[in-house]
């Protein structure tokens, strides 16, 4: 059987094909269209995952996507009818249904004709849920969806048993853990879609002199869920305006004035952060730390497990789910790499394979699902660009032996130079896991005031992470485990942080990346030569963009090498290194 997953008409827009109950391959919009967090139909995403697995759309037995518009139907009446929203709240709603329904034609003018399968609606949090379970390590586990909104629920929580995801409860609209922080986020001055993670990184930098205001505005209940205080909100009353056609996606202001009321004027976009707005940072992570482990802490006991499996947009809180081994019951931690709505896309193929009886046969435990480069397209594009790579001041060389890369590439971080690493398969998710990663030395602690210069220019708040060997995290961190995906924040143990400056949060945390041998063997064997080279088993790793999505293809990581300021660009086996600045 083959499965295309779809997340479409949403933000993070994105595609999967599932073999037979396996992955074969997944990318978002974003990375085709140029355009972050691309929100409309997958087209771009689709054809790649089609032609990834040499199949058309005549070949596809079954379309599913994370949504079904009958799912919670007599929830959503007795709230029109006992609260009388906006018209424009619901003819919102209807029209992104109407969307949904016509994806057999989307599929027809935008990737071609010849698909004659099944389509297959799945509630948006079982999608949720699939995806964090369905392709984790665990058998028995707790399975955990927080998020803003999808199907008129933001959070679900299960027992995950083989195959079978046993919904228990739920959150319902218009209460929502993702529509607090988001509004909050927007209160701060970080208007964009996907803009949160601004506020967990500046969160370190003050004190949650706040919390008790914030108490009036997140209420926690017997049950273990939690609810808003709607007077600081207008999402449930109003026509927020919401984008999601097709480009950036856009969401209006969630907050009503009372919350101005309560904490003051907002922040401009432009405004200076003040030591109150890094407080009030920190205030609204404590809280929905609160409201997150509230939740972990009432349903641990009921399900016995020290298992759990996280999904939705707040699954991407790596602060949060970096603590819950200290703070819970749970010991085993699974956060998959596109923890959002993206992944929504593998969750609901997967949830259609296992709900027709199948048994499990994939773990997720690396990334690398996006397209690749093949090496003669990288020697074409150099050929061809030659002259302009020599006019910029640039050298071009050919590795033919893998360790001799490495240790060139090694010793270029080991002297500060700032590395461009461009490496098979493109990442699926937010994180660059050392595929499409910029590279520095974690030792240096101007690195990240050099990467803000030449590359990202970017707010000075905001950490980079270590890519630290599977082998040496017991000894750089607090914990061992396995954190493929960058999911989760660790202390770095206390007698180390003055060694890795560039990694090292205010808070002496770092936000890993575990990097094993047998799942991405360059990369591996890239910081096992820096670690001989300087005794420490990481490198600092960032996104390999410039205000931008994420690069997917060769010309877009040359292009992105030659108009900022990095010193190497390793692409496969070239290393293109400048000579001049």
């Amino acid at each position: 059987m083959i499965i295309l997953g779809l997340n479409a008409f949403h933000g993070d827009s994105s595609a999967c094909l599932v073999r037979d109950g396996k992955l074969i391959a997944a990318a978002e919009e974003e990375r085709f269209r140029r355009i972050k967090h691309w929100a409309g139909f997958p087209a771009q995403a689709i054809a790649y995952v089609l032609r990834e697995a040499g199949v058309t759309l005549a070949d596809v037995d079954v379309v599913a996507y994370n949504q079904d518009s009958r799912a919670n139907m007599l929830r959503k009446l007795a709230f029109v009818a006992r609260t009388r929203p906006n018209p424009g709240f619901v003819l919102d709603r209807l029209r992104n249904r109407g969307k949904r329904a016509s994806i057999p034609d989307f599929l027809a003018h935008e990737v071609g004709p010849g698909f004659k399968g099944v389509m297959a609606p799945i509630e948006h949090h079982l999608a949720h849920l699939s995806s964090a379970f369905h392709v984790s390590p665990f058998r028995d586990a707790t399975v955990i969806s927080v998020d803003g909104f999808g199907d008129f629920s933001s959070a679900a929580w299960a027992r995950g048993s083989e195959s079978r995801i046993d919904i228990e409860g739920r959150v319902f609209f218009p209460h929502s853990l993702g529509v607090f922080y988001q509004a909050l986020t927007q209160y701060l001055g970080f208007p964009h879609y996907g803009d949160e993670y601004k506020v967990m990184g500046l969160a370190p930098y003050g004190a949650p002199t706040q919390v008790d205001k914030l108490r009036d505005i997140v209420k926690l209940k017997n049950d273990g869920s939690f609810a808003l205080n709607l007077r600081y909100f207008r999402h449930h009353k109003e026509g927020v305006p919401y984008q999601w056609d097709g480009g950036i996606p856009m969401v209006g202001d969630l907050f009503s004035g009372a919350l101005e009321a309560l904490l003051g004027p907002r922040r401009g976009k432009d405004e200076q952060l003040r030591q109150s707005h890094r407080d009030l940072a920190r205030s609204v992570q404590a809280i929905y730390e609160e409201a997150f482990f509230h939740l972990l802490d009432t349903v641990q006991p009921r399900h016995g497990t020290t298992s759990i499996a996280l999904a939705g947009g707040c699954a991407n809180n790596s602060v949060a789910n970096g603590k819950i081994r200290r703070r819970t019951a749970y010991t085993r931690v699974y956060v998959q790499s596109a923890a959002g709505d993206a992944g929504g896309a593998i969750g609901a193929a997967f949830a259609h394979w296992h709900a027709a009886g199948n048994a499990r046969s994939f773990v997720m435990d690396h990334a690398y699902w996006g397209p690749s480069a093949p090496e003669v397209a990288i020697t074409a594009l150099l050929t061809e660009r030659a002259p302009a790579i020599t006019e910029a001041g640039c050298t071009i060389s050919h590795f033919e032996d893998e360790a001799a890369l490495c240790d060139h590439t090694a010793s270029a971080i080991a002297d500060g130079k700032v590395i461009g690493w461009f490496q098979g398969r493109m990442e699926w998710g937010p994180r660059a896991l050392g595929n499409r990663s910029i590279l520095g030395d974690p030792r240096r602690a101007d690195m990240k005031d050099i990467l803000n210069l030449k590359i990202k220019r970017r707010e000075s708040f905001r950490p980079f992470a270590p890519s630290v060997l599977a082998e040496g995290v017991a000894d750089w961190f607090e914990e061992d485990d396995t954190v493929p995906f960058m999911m989760q924040v660790f202390q770095i143990r206390e007698d180390k942080r003055a060694r890795i400056p560039a990694v090292t949060h205010i808070d002496g945390s770092g936000r890993l990346q575990t990097v094993h041998a047998a799942t991405n063997p360059r990369y591996h064997r890239l910081i096992a030569a820096f670690c001989d080279m300087t005794g420490v088993p990481m490198v600092l790793n960032t996104s390999f963009n410039e205000n931008e999505p994420v690069v997917c293809e060769p010309h877009e990581a040359l292009d992105c090498f030659l108009r900022t300021r990095m010193d190497l660009l390793v692409i496969g086996d070239w290393i293109i290194e400048r000579t001049s600045t």
